[in-house]
């Protein structure tokens, strides 16, 4: 550790220096100038932690401090910022734009680290900035290729280094820095949200206060029906929760009040909390920024660093088997409220290359295959809830009572209600799914053959436990068969908003899609080719379903919230198709049963079968849920062998004897 902090003392020193030696011509002075000063800003920080001082700060002070390290990226101070791709080629030119523009979100990574000591973190990343300041001194006598050779090296060396923690910090409940955080802080003291290293903005200050001021028993039912619902998976799926030693809590900046009571209840339950830094955001201050910078690896991504960071995974896993088989899953708070972002298309930012993002599927399946074999699916379960945050609006404090309903409504009502729908879907041999107005939607879903009907199921009655809230019954379709065109005028997916969506399938793959978010149509396609089939050449429908809480939807018509609620909600609130693995991905020979007994047999599909042969061809990690709300809805209508026509859904309302409840919550509009 001694020789590390040296590092780390000798390149902040060489960082000053670099300020006032004058050695880079322009125009990449100016660059070399401010990202060595946001260094010696967060150089600053780092100090105060390791001092104690940082925590003696006021909470104007922090909040001053916090400010200081993430305005530039404010959408007011974003276009002449070199982590800007657009304005770092602007100003340095396409040849070395990009990598400068790299390299300092790299350095703005740091101030993460500055906060939780990671000393040798941040001398790698101001070892690497040096060397390449190094290069730009003598930049006429420089190749080219040297510099992004340094690049590529410091991302495929340090592998051991960054990959292995990652696993760690995934797996091991001893990696405590969050978790104290939760549970040590005076959460009345609002101090400690700058304790994180994360950007807080006013969502996050408002989130705690308004907690602040909720009963200590509003927050017990509301932490409650967030682990319950992790228990619940691990019953109803006839999995041993005894077995398990830690859950892995996710969740936004300001929720701790809700987090801690859940710490709380896992404990009882025998799981210690595993809070890490990928388990902890905080609503970005740009969204542009994050989507700009979402193909960075682009700079370095082959072959040989996908074979070395494989490799340095299959080790970290192995040293730590024992802690990945205690791993029972994620427990997830997520947030929803944000102004819907629809991002701007910039020719500047790094993009993958066609073969890259071939590679990066390739990485992606084998990464995900790697981690089955050590945190295997069948033995573990995961829930997830959502809750408004302050920037939903005036309507804010409204809108968490009426989630809190929508996320502890009546499950026995509805497993009951929900059991006719799956009665009569079970007698079809596809269903027909319309849309009504300008919506073009014209699908036929083709459904599994059921080979003994007294006891078998397509559809699964889910009711409110892994996945909250209740309302939906779910199906993974035939894909042979399964045609048409699925098309929603506005649908909010992975934090992306996507206008006037079109997707045709044929026997159940994707075969074309657009959308109307650009102008250009090469834009479309590539906007939904990098955010919804993760650039695969196709996907298959992996789960066709009935959404059946019309609550949720009235209640989001009420504050015009359609476009704002996760998918979480959104999936039950109309029929709904997701591209890619089927709900049973990994789990496929678990038999699963309904409440009346059914063995749901719709697990498998055409290529998630192919795991018996390959299974690099079975799954496609992803799995997108796109919602045709209510009020685009003509009918679903379910049709037999025989061709007899059971019309469920007709203009937005349920119309099979029987689901007549459900259209309850329209009358109270």
């Amino acid at each position: 550790m001694d020789i590390i902090k040296e590092r780390y003392e000798i390149s902040i020193e060489r960082i000053r220096e670099i300020q006032t030696e004058g050695a880079v011509k322009a125009p990449f002075a100016d660059f070399f100038e401010k990202s060595g000063k946001l260094m010696e800003k967060i150089d600053g920080l780092y100090q105060m932690v390791q001092s104690g001082e940082y925590r003696t700060l006021s909470l104007e002070e922090l909040e001053k401090i916090n400010e200081s390290l993430f305005c530039e990226i404010y959408r007011e101070n974003y276009q002449e910022s070199y982590a800007n791709p657009a304005y770092a080629v602007q100003q340095l030119g396409e040849e070395y734009g990009k990598l400068l523009c790299y390299l300092h979100v790299g350095n703005r990574k740091l101030i993460r680290s500055a906060v939780k000591q990671e000393t040798e973190k941040m001398a790698l990343q101001m070892e690497l900035f040096i060397e390449i300041y190094n290069y730009f001194e003598e930049l006429d006598t420089t190749d080219e290729k040297d510099i992004f050779e340094t690049v590529y090296s410091y991302e495929k060396d340090n592998t051991e280094i960054f990959v292995d923690d990652q696993v760690d910090a995934m797996i091991n409940p001893e990696r405590d820095y969050y978790t104290r955080i939760v549970l040590d802080s005076d959460l009345e003291d609002l101090r400690y949200l700058y304790y994180y290293g994360e950007h807080v903005g006013s969502n996050e200050v408002q989130m705690a206060q308004f907690l602040n001021g909720l009963s200590q028993e509003k927050i017990d039912r509301i932490a409650s029906t967030y682990t319950e619902g992790f228990r619940v998976g691990f019953v109803k799926a006839g999995k041993p929760l005894e077995k398990k030693g830690s859950v892995q809590i996710r969740y936004n900046v300001g929720f701790e009040r809700i987090v801690r009571k859940a710490v709380e209840n896992f404990a009882a339950m025998g799981l210690k909390p595993i809070i890490s830094v990928n388990c902890v955001s905080s609503t970005p201050p740009n969204p542009q920024y994050g989507f700009d910078h979402k193909n960075d690896m682009g700079l370095y991504f082959d072959k040989a660093y996908v074979k070395r960071s494989l490799e340095v995974r299959r080790q970290a896993f192995e040293i730590r088997k024992e802690l990945a088989g205690l791993m029972a899953g994620p427990a997830v708070i997520e947030i929803f409220g944000e102004t819907p972002f629809e991002p701007e298309s910039k020719k500047e930012a790094i993009a993958l290359s066609e073969e890259q993002q071939k590679l990066k599927v390739q990485y992606m399946n084998d990464a995900a295959q790697l981690t089955q074999q050590f945190i295997k699916e069948e033995e573990r379960s995961f829930t997830i809830i959502a809750f408004p945050i302050p920037e939903f609006g005036e309507d804010f404090e409204a809108m968490f009572e009426e989630t809190i309903k929508i996320n502890t409504l009546d499950a026995n009502l509805y497993e009951q209600v929900q059991q006719q729908l799956i009665d009569t879907l079970d007698r079809a041999e596809y269903v027909r799914v319309v849309g009504s107005g300008e919506n073009k939607t014209y699908m036929n879903v083709q459904l599994q053959k059921l080979n003994n009907p007294e006891k078998e199921s397509n559809f699964e009655n889910c009711v409110a436990d892994v996945n909250i809230p209740v309302g939906e019954v779910f199906t993974s379709p035939k894909l042979t068969g399964t045609n048409g065109k699925l098309h929603v005028s506005q649908v909010y997916l992975n934090g992306l908003k996507f206008n006037e969506l079109e997707i045709d399938f044929e026997d159940g793959k994707i075969k074309n899609y657009t959308c109307g978010n650009f102008e250009e149509e090469a834009d479309n396609q590539k906007y939904i080719r990098e955010n919804i089939l993760f650039n695969h050449e196709t996907l298959p429908i992996g789960e066709f379903a009935i959404g059946t809480n019309t609550t949720a939807y009235v209640i989001a018509n009420k504050y015009d919230a359609v476009y704002k609620l996760p998918i979480l909600i959104v999936e039950k609130m109309g029929p709904h198709f997701a591209v890619g693995d089927t709900c049973y991905s990994w789990e496929e020979d678990i038999k699963v049963y309904n409440p009346d007994g059914k063995e749901i047999i719709a697990r498998d599909n055409e290529i998630s079968v192919l795991r018996k042969t390959d299974v690099s061809k079975a799954y496609f990690g992803c799995h997108t849920d796109i919602t045709i709300p209510y009020d685009e809805l003509g009918e679903i209508t379910a049709v037999t062998k025989d061709g007899e026509e059971i019309t469920i859904i007709k203009d937005g309302r349920f119309v099979l004897a029987g689901t007549e409840l459900l259209n309850e919550p329209f009358q109270e509009k």
